[in-house]
């Protein structure tokens, strides 16, 4: 054993001896230590080399620090590589440890890092990867993707970033047995040049089988498989099993879901093909079987059948809340969600009956209501019979729902009128966006178009079509914009004998800021009564200072009327709290009205979608 490896050990025994219980703990010897390193290669070094990591250490002394301090360079040039300087200069120096001088000694790491290694070259291997389909694997992409592409600085923590992701994309489409079988990174300081090699093999191609559903108790398999978008013979595929995952738990029926493609049950298969094999190894060897289709298997836990619930709240658009929510998840085959909910401004009580989704997809259901309703002077009191159909995905919804209405509203100061109607209504929604839940790049935008165009049942014809959008920008990494606008128009010979709902009004927590829920529109004696038009708009600005906590300005603008002239915008301007809660995004708004002259508060949940 050499000197210095001698000298190493004697260390290393030293520092060992002083964390072993019943030790004799002394005041080591105190020293700084000053790291001059440009960027982050000074937190690197910082965070690792051993005169840091060791300082307070009760065991070192004078003879100690000199040797520590003469293998920094060492290992700051083995942590420095990691970073991708391969030819650094380091050079460490103590100042105040010679006799007679006072205070507490300095270690001094001079750091020239010099010019980085980076990427000259990257050969993806890929092996396998055969298939007898007429859909081939797409290497392209999968090589487009490599993450440490030519020119970047060769750092350890990237490339192996890299080779994960590599991994990552092919396990989850197609070859979920696929692994890395080699790679090799040759660096050439002198060149300041690493040549990047990975050899990627595909394993067997795997295929969807047939549907199995475990745990099934009170309700019928065809809640689950109607769910069902993966095909027998469908490539295996992650993204597949979480969409279809997150529909079953959206269903409502179930307390737990786990959809996973079931491994175990080919390994049986695989085992006994080797036995075989085994049996007969005197026989000419054979082409290798494809892999058998791998079963989709769901397990679910039920939810219980009944549920009731209630809550307190307020909203600064309707005031005081206060709910009572009762389901039943299997009435004759249906799910069954009803609730009241007692307001300040509104009361409303309802139920919906659910049939399951159909195999094509469809979400069909029928409800009643019943709401009463005290806002800026309009009274209104409305039944409603309703039917709908929902399908589509979350990122493009389409509906299409009749309701017959029979309305009574009363306006401050005139007599009460009585209306029926039997309107038709399409809606389309469609979403592009970065995250569902916390969204900050894309786009929602809803269309709506319906109306009571025939007499039937109705009192007054009436086309009413509307659309509102949301725009996300962001502006670097902690700022976001948010552009939002309404359109709305109805086409009637008169209003009288057309819903309330389905006229517009603006104002509140997710139109015009600064103003009450639905205070801008037709004035009509003292109340304001819905119009013909609707436009609004608003520009919010929101910066991150940390990742659940932020704050935002924002101008709102807009107005309802009877003609597009009186489309006199009305503003409203402010600040705000924003917050990422679990369920959401929570909205805690200051506005001033300008026409009102007076400020607001508003609170509000996520947006209205």
């Amino acid at each position: 054993m050499g000197k210095r490896a001698w000298a190493a050990l004697q260390f290393g025994l030293a520092l060992l001896a002083c964390a072993l219980p019943g030790a004799v703990l002394a005041q080591g010897m105190q020293y700084n230590v000053r790291v001059n390193a440009p960027g982050r290669l000074e937190e690197l070094l910082t965070d690792n080399l051993d005169l840091l990591r060791f300082r307070g250490n009760p065991r070192i002394d004078r003879e100690q620090l000199q040797r520590m301090a003469r293998s920094a360079p060492e290992q700051a040039k083995t942590l420095l590589a990691t970073a991708g300087y391969y030819s650094p200069v380091i050079s460490t120096r103590i100042d105040g440890l010679r006799d007679g001088e006072g205070g507490t000694p300095t270690v001094v790491v001079d750091v020239q890092p010099g010019e980085p290694v980076r990427v000259g070259s990257v050969e993806i291997v890929l092996q396998g990867f055969a298939s007898s389909s007429d859909t081939p694997f797409d290497k392209a992409a999968l090589q487009a993707a490599w993450t440490l592409p030519k020119g970047d600085i060769f750092r350890q923590d990237a490339w192996e970033q890299a080779k994960r992701a590599l991994l990552r994309q092919v396990v989850q489409t197609r070859y979920p047995r696929a692994q890395l079988s080699d790679s090799l990174a040759t660096v050439d300081p002198d060149q300041h040049s690493a040549a990047l090699r990975v050899v990627l093999d595909s394993g067997p191609e795997l295929r969807f089988g047939e549907l199995r559903i475990e745990g099934l108790k009170r309700f019928p398999a065809s809640i689950v498989a109607n769910l069902n978008q993966i095909k027998p013979g469908d490539y295996y595929s992650e993204a597949a099993l979480q969409a279809y995952q997150s529909r079953l738990q959206d269903t409502g029926y179930f307390a737990s879901v786990d959809v996973s493609a079931d491994l175990s049950a080919i390994l049986d298969e695989q085992l006994e093909a080797g036995a075989e094999k085994r049996a007969d190894a005197a026989a000419p060897a054979a082409v290798p079987a494809p892999m058998a289709p791998l079963p989709l298997l769901v397990r679910v836990v039920e939810n219980k059948r009944r549920n009731v619930s209630a809550g307190l709240g307020y909203s600064t658009n309707t005031g005081n809340r206060a709910q009572l929510n009762y389901d039943d998840l299997a009435i004759f085959g249906l799910k069954m969600k009803s609730a009241l909910t007692l307001e300040t401004k509104k009361q409303t009580a309802r139920g919906d009956f659910y049939f399951p989704v159909t195999p094509d997809g469809y979400s069909d259901s029928f409800g009643g209501a019943y709401e009463r309703s005290d806002i800026e002077g309009e009274e209104t009191t409305v039944f409603t019979v309703s039917a709908k159909r929902a399908w589509g995905t979350p990122l493009l919804e389409r509906s299409l729902g009749v309701e017959l209405l029979t309305e009574q509203k009363t306006v401050a100061g005139q007599p009460s009128v009585r209306s029926t109607s039997l309107p038709l209504t399409y809606s389309v929604t469609r979403r592009k966006l970065d995250n569902l839940l916390f969204p900050s790049k894309g786009h929602v935008v809803n269309w709506q178009i319906g109306g009571a165009l025939l007499p039937l049942l109705t009192d007054e014809p009436f086309i009413r079509a509307s659309t509102k959008a949301m725009w996300y920008i962001p502006f670097g990494a902690k700022s976001t914009v948010i552009l939002r606008g309404e359109l709305g128009a109805l086409a009637s010979k008169q209003k009288d004998g057309v819903p309330a709902i389905y006229q517009f009004r603006a104002g509140g927590d997710q139109s015009v800021r600064g103003y009450a829920y639905q205070e801008l529109g037709v004035r009509k004696g003292d109340a304001t009564v819905g119009g013909r038009y609707l436009a609004t708009g608003s520009a919010e600005y929101q910066y991150w200072f940390k990742p659940s906590w932020g704050a935002a300005v924002f101008y709102d603008a807009g107005n309802a009327s009877d003609s597009f002239s009186g489309l006199h915008p009305k503003s409203g301007y402010g600040v705000g709290a924003r917050w990422k809660s679990p369920v959401g995004p929570i909205n805690v708004d200051v506005a001033y009205g300008h026409a009102v002259k007076k400020a607001r508060l508003h609170f509000s949940l996520g947006f209205t979608f």
